[in-house]
């Protein structure tokens, strides 16, 4: 039989006294908690255990006696401390000392009843209090991976570090209390306590009431009847700066709330959420000094005018080139010029649209940028509408090629299917047999032709608008991206792991200290910190806005078949 004992290393050099902790049976383990110091009277000890267990809801016992042999009168203090437990029961009752000088400590038990399982050998753990108190251990992500690289199951190990985690009542008596209760553990020199933190939590209680008020007022105006109503509606469900707005709106209520954490996710959550929005807001606050710094907005407003032109000349100019002989393709030329100059005409109203605006628009960037103060992420997801804005005559230029295109292809296999006696059975759907009469025959026969003769023509126009529609759809992603990543990196977390990475155990190792014949063996328990991977992927927040979930194929058959993509962003769903 293996027995496991379990010593705070901070009590290595407290006096003689017993030793207080927590007996696991199943383990067949000893927890030490505390060391208990002379005089006490033994029914104020267990008066104090039962309190401490009332609160702590832990079964706290006295485990045994520890023996420091530096002091003096060692034979009879060592019966005595044999003869408390008579007085404490406990089985087995463990007895620590510690040879003098000597790097060697001697562990023992005393049992009542016979031991029937042999000879019974020991081990020693040494353990830090305050970073197995501190620290939560988490389970792992992939168990069958895990497994062989784990030294202790991660049901045992939890059970250590929950009974040292719920005894923090215990911790609150220090050497300096008038008690008739002496005890030596890691706060044994005096609580931990700091006037900020504390200053920090009086002052968060108004805060949070404030912070409450002022969000149930936004609440109640954004639920309003007014917004549901065509237009405010339908621009809050298009535009990514009100999603922003209102899922940084759910974020507030999560923080201000008075309700308590429950468990540490919960906790680490409310913890990721308040640094990812201080960090956000501080980075938007930086860009808004940057903006209004050296007169950058007007500068940006006196650019943004002329780039519109090049870029509207430059469509010019593709267009021009498409109504001609395009790499020395052989078009249908009327209806190349058709399609060539709806679509210039398009271009000459956007043209005139930005000229009429160009006396605003300083004054539009100039309030815009006043919005940066809300965060980088509400100032990203504005230049994503500004880009979707001015982008504008792309997109309807796509949407009328694609739909000129989709109306070609559905119309060839429709009349594809007629060749060959067939039709779409649109209540069953799927392909059924059908004959066709002659007339029939022949002017879809005619239908065909002409639209298998125009489609060369439709589809380069297609092709060519595809093209730009899917540039400037990557550079919106590519924007939401680095606003998902704001928005879903757990800060905190990454933060706590680089600074105090016991905080997030991943498990631990054990580190042999000594090893002598006939003594206990000795070991060092140490923490292992999660991986920063394992940090991100278990305490990452949930983002409002999701990725497609179609497949590279399935995407390829919508540009195929002209159906129109938004493969960036889908409302209404949410991904965690």
């Amino acid at each position: 039989m293996v027995l496991k004992v379990f010593f705070p290393s901070c009590c290595s050099s407290a006096e003689s006294g017993i030793l207080v902790g927590r007996w696991i049976a199943e383990q067949s383990s000893a927890v030490v908690l505390a060391v208990l110091h002379f005089p006490f009277i033994p029914v104020q000890v267990k008066q104090y255990l039962s309190e401490v267990q009332r609160v702590a809801k832990v079964s706290v016992s006295v485990l045994g006696s520890w023996s420091n042999s530096k002091q003096e009168k060692e034979e009879s203090l060592n019966e005595f401390l044999e003869d408390l437990g008579t007085i404490f029961s406990h089985e087995p009752w463990i007895q620590i000392s510690k040879e003098g000088d000597s790097k060697f400590w001697s562990c023992s038990t005393l049992q009542k009843q016979p031991n029937n399982h042999g000879e019974e050998e020991i081990i020693l753990v040494y353990y830090d209090q305050r970073k197995v108190m501190l620290s939560h251990l988490h389970p792992p992500l992939d168990t069958a991976a895990c497994t062989e690289h784990r030294a202790e199951d991660p049901s045992k190990l939890s059970a250590i570090f929950d009974t040292v985690a719920k005894s923090r009542v215990l911790f609150m008596t220090d050497r300096y209390d008038d008690g008739p209760i002496k005890l030596t553990h890691w706060q044994s020199d005096g609580v931990e306590a700091s006037i900020i933190v504390e200053l920090m939590k009086q002052a968060s209680v108004p805060a949070c009431m404030l912070l409450t008020f002022l969000l149930s007022l936004i609440s109640g105006a954004s639920n309003s009847r007014v917004l549901k109503f065509w237009p405010l509606s339908f621009l809050w469900s298009k535009l990514s700066t009100c999603e922003q707005l209102g899922h940084r709106l759910r974020h507030l209520q999560v923080i201000s709330s008075n309700q308590k954490a429950q468990n540490q996710t919960q906790l680490m959550r409310k913890a990721n959420i308040f640094v990812s929005l201080l960090i956000d807001v501080a980075l938007g606050i930086l860009l808004m000094s940057w903006l209004y710094r050296k007169n950058r907005i007007g500068h940006l407003a006196d650019t943004l005018i002329p780039v519109a032109d090049h870029v509207a000349e430059q469509l010019q100019d593709l267009l021009q080139w498409l109504m001609g002989a395009p790499a020395g393709l052989k078009m249908n030329r009327a209806l190349d010029q058709v399609l060539g100059r709806f679509f210039l005409y398009h271009i000459h109203l956007w043209i005139s649209y930005i000229h009429l605006m160009s006396p605003f628009i300083e004054m539009i960037l100039w309030y815009v940028g006043l919005s940066a103060c809300l965060g980088l992420t509400v100032a990203l997801c504005i230049l994503s509408d500004i880009l979707a804005l001015l982008t504008f005559h792309i997109y309807c230029f796509y949407v009328y090629g694609a739909r000129l295109y989709c109306l070609k292809i559905y119309g060839l296999s429709s009349l594809w299917r007629l060749f060959r006696g067939k039709k779409w059975n649109v209540l069953r759907q799927r392909v059924d047999s059908c004959s066709y009469d002659l007339d029939q025959l022949f002017i879809g026969t005619l239908l065909f032709t002409i639209l298998l003769f125009l489609l060369p023509t439709t589809a380069l126009y297609y092709l060519v608008f595809t093209l730009l529609r899917l540039l400037v759809v990557v550079v919106q992603g590519l924007v939401h991206l680095l606003v998902d990543l704001i928005d879903s990196l757990p800060l905190y977390s990454i933060i706590l792991r680089f600074c105090r990475s016991y905080r997030l155990a991943a498990g631990v190792k054990f580190r042999v200290l000594e090893q002598q014949d006939g003594k206990p063996l000795r070991l060092l328990m140490q923490i292992n910190p999660l991986s920063y991977g394992s940090v991100v992927q278990t305490y990452r927040l949930p983002t409002y806005s999701c990725y497609p979930k179609d497949s590279w194929t399935s995407l390829c058959k919508k540009l195929f078949l002209g159906e129109l993509i938004y493969p960036w962003k889908h409302k209404g769903e949410k991904q965690d």
